[in-house]
Formats: C-alpha cells, structure tokens, sequence
C-alpha cells in the first residue's frame, strides 16, 4: 500500500488517529523536556563543548537524545541506561537457566518481573552513568557535593520520565515506544546538523564536493537499508485438508515470511552501548584514588573505538580504529545472532506447524523441520548481520572518503540512520497490521 494512503486511511480511522496524536503529544513532552536545562551554576560553555567534540560517547549521546545532552537537559542521560540495563538482564536471563525458564512458562506475571528487574537496574545505572558523564566533562560543571548531587536526581529522574513515556507509547500509540523515543532524538537533532554542514560549506571550512559525497551516502546507506529492512525469505507452507462436518478445510498454501534483518536495530544498539562502557567507568574514576584503573578503562576505551584514527603499534601502520571496528562488527554480528535465537524458536514454530496439520513441501514434520529451518535462519542471520555491520561502520568509513570531520556524520552516518529509516519502517508495517485487522473485522 503507498505511503501516502496508508496514512490518510490511518487518519480516517478514530482509534488509530487518537493513538497518532497521543504518540505525536509525547513528542512534544519529550521535546519540551530537552529544552529544560538542569540548574547548574556557574558552567563553563567552552570547556562543555570542548568535551562534547571530543568524548564520541558524547557525541553519540547528545545525537541519540537530540541534543539534550549539549543543554545540560532534564533528559541528558536518555535512554542510555535502559538500554544497557537491558542488555544485562537479557544475558543474565540466558546465563541462568531458572530465570529463562521462568520467563518462557510463567507468562505475564515473568515478564513483569523481568520488566521489574531492568527498572531497577535502570535507576543504578543512572546514577552511575549521571556521575560518569559529569566527572568527564571536567571543569565544565562545579564538582560540588551540591552540584552533583542536585544534577544527579534531575537527571534520574529525567531518564525515569523517558522510559515512562516510551511505555505509555507502546500502550497507547503506535510501535514500540523506547524505539520511537530514540527515533524522535535523532529527528530533533537532524536539523542542527544539517545547518553545520551548511554553514561548512559557506565557511569554505568544506568544499561543495565533499557536501556531495554526504548527500549520494546518505541516499546511498538509505538506500540498502530500505532494501534490506523489507526483503524476506518466504518459505512457503501447505496446509492439509480437513473435514469439518460438510465442509472441507484447508489446502491451501501459504507462506512462513522471515526477514533478512531479523534482529532490527537491535544488536547496533547493543553493541555501542558495551563498546563505550570503558569509557563511561573511566571518566567516573578519572578524578578519583582509583584514577590508575580509570586510566586504563579509557585507554582499553580508545582502542575499542571504531573512528580513533591514532597508531596501534609504535609504527604507527595500524591504526586504533581498525580493531576498534573489529571488535564493533565482532558485538554486532554476536548479539544479531542472540537476539534472533530469543526471537525465533525454530523448536516451537516447528512443533506449531505440526500441531497445525502443515508442513513445508519436501520436508518431514518434527525434527527435519527444524533443521530446515535453523539452517535458513543461520544463512539469513548471517547476511544480516553484514549488513547491520556493514552500514554501522559507513559512519567511520565515509569521512575518509569525504575527507572531512567524521562529527558531520553523525546523523546521516550508519548507526543514527538505521535507528530512524528501521523504525519508521516498522512504525509504518503496524498502521498497516491495525488497519488490516479492522477491514478483516468488518
């Protein structure tokens, strides 16, 4: 269905237009919040930009939250701690066999524990992460036991409120409601950037060709990312004929769809989120007695980023970034694999396809099934684990092209790019589902 119809028949729907606006009215919270700066006296504007220019966990940050991280917003920290909390949880999940077979048999009442669980974490994690962030920026911010302690609860509870909204989202609208926080952040910061590389270009800080070069990668990256978000393997499906009373049932052939990119954004989200955790525990204990370890986790932080372009060895011929983005695509191709495992369970859509009286063609129900498919969910998962790597290291790959400061990528670069093409994809996939089911309804 074209674009433009799809929605105009969502708007025309009542239910599915109040659950638009409610979605477009937490925007609109989110952005005020991003816009209401912390009280902290006395901040050094210099000294906080010189910190956001050169920390890249910052300048992702302050990407992902539209820029509430440069304000010194209620909303800096964003959902960065959930989104780690999360990754936690789910591989503590998986290392304890009590905890996944409680999530998999107990039903509601398991997810809400585990929901539980990853809030609570979320709220350390904000403190811990709120501290790291204040202590990297230096001389930025007073260092005050007042100052810390008064930027700290706003900040929690400013990342709390995100979370809070992301769930009244996913209830209330459309979508999955952290994903669409995270997809509003990169949108609030699209125009800013689009104004830097502008200004670059008036300034003669950047030639015409290399805004060029932006523009045909960034058609480019959106390009393969449409292709490779809608492609899907379908394996078609027969189902028997049944007699019920007078009539028969079934026969019919049908198809089992599995995407290329299973896993979504998913696992590059995961993936930045541990490649800069050094970093964050770093600048933590950078101006503390335990300064020697914060040393060594910024210094194991520089060799896991992708975009550091200083010398591995002494000789200065390897670069820190080539084994930074080793270690990235390493991260993304480990938790694509993960997250398709808790996704799709071959197991279980084997068992349902025989309890279901269908069958692929050319394949024996049970055991075989399952092999058929596991095999085709590894070979898909393979390719789309390239392809999330292959568009979440343009953003360090392109600047090279373009010669120019990797910071002018940071929205139209692969990572920000895939989180809001991915996500408006998906967003729109579920007007289409909801208007679906209201036609089959009528």
């Amino acid at each position: 269905m074209p674009l433009l119809e799809t929605l105009r028949m969502a708007w025309a729907d009542p239910d599915l237009r109040a659950r638009i606006l409610f979605v477009l009215a937490m925007f609109t919270v989110f952005v005020l919040g991003v816009h209401i700066p912390v009280p902290i006296p006395n901040v050094d504007p210099v000294k906080l930009q010189h910190a956001l220019e050169t920390n890249p966990f910052f300048q992702l940050a302050n990407v992902l939250g539209g820029g509430a991280l440069r304000r010194l917003s209620i909303f800096a920290l964003g959902l960065n701690p959930y989104i780690t909390a999360s990754i936690i949880i789910q591989v503590l999940t998986t290392a304890f066999p009590q905890w996944k077979k409680d999530l998999q048999e107990g039903g509601e009442y398991a997810r809400k524990e585990q929901n539980k669980r990853t809030r609570m974490l979320t709220f350390v994690l904000c403190i811990a992460q709120g501290y790291g962030f204040i202590q990297a920026m230096g001389g930025a911010v007073p260092h005050t036991i007042q100052v810390i302690g008064t930027t700290l609860v706003f900040w929690t509870a400013g990342a709390m409120f995100m979370l809070w909204l992301g769930e009244q989202i996913s209830e209330k609208g459309i979508g999955n409601g952290v994903s669409l926080m995270i997809f509003a952040g990169i949108v609030l910061s699209v125009p800013a950037q689009a104004q830097q590389i502008s200004n670059s270009v008036r300034d003669g800080a950047m030639q015409i060709w290399q805004a060029g070069v932006i523009v045909a990668l960034f058609l480019a990256v959106t390009w393969v990312i449409v292709l490779f978000t809608t492609a899907q393997r379908r394996i078609p499906v027969q189902h028997m004929r049944r007699q019920v009373g007078t009539r028969v049932m079934g026969g019919q052939t049908s198809y089992l769809p599995i995407p290329v990119n299973t896993a979504g954004v998913i696992p590059i989200i995961f993936a930045v989120s541990l490649l800069f955790i050094p970093q964050q525990f770093g600048s933590m204990l950078a101006n503390s007695s335990m300064k020697p370890v914060g040393d060594f986790l910024n210094a194991l932080g520089s060799y896991m980023y992708p975009g550091n372009g200083d010398p591995l060895w002494p000789g200065g011929f390897i670069p820190k970034g080539v084994l930074g983005s080793l270690i990235y695509g390493v991260l993304i191709f480990f938790f694509t694999y993960f997250y398709t495992a808790i996704q799709y369970n071959v197991e279980d859509i084997s068992n349902n396809l025989k309890r279901g009286g269908s069958f692929i063609p050319g394949v024996r129900p049970g055991k075989q099934t399952k092999d058929f498919l596991d095999g085709i969910i590894s070979r898909i998962t393979l390719a789309g684990a390239g392809f999330l790597t292959i568009v979440a290291l343009s953003q360090y790959v392109g600047p090279a092209l373009a010669q120019i400061p990797r910071q002018n990528l940071n929205i139209i670069g692969g990572t920000s790019l895939l989180i809001m093409v991915s996500v408006a994809l998906e967003t729109m996939r579920q007007i289409e589902a909801h208007l679906l089911m209201k036609q089959y309804g009528q």
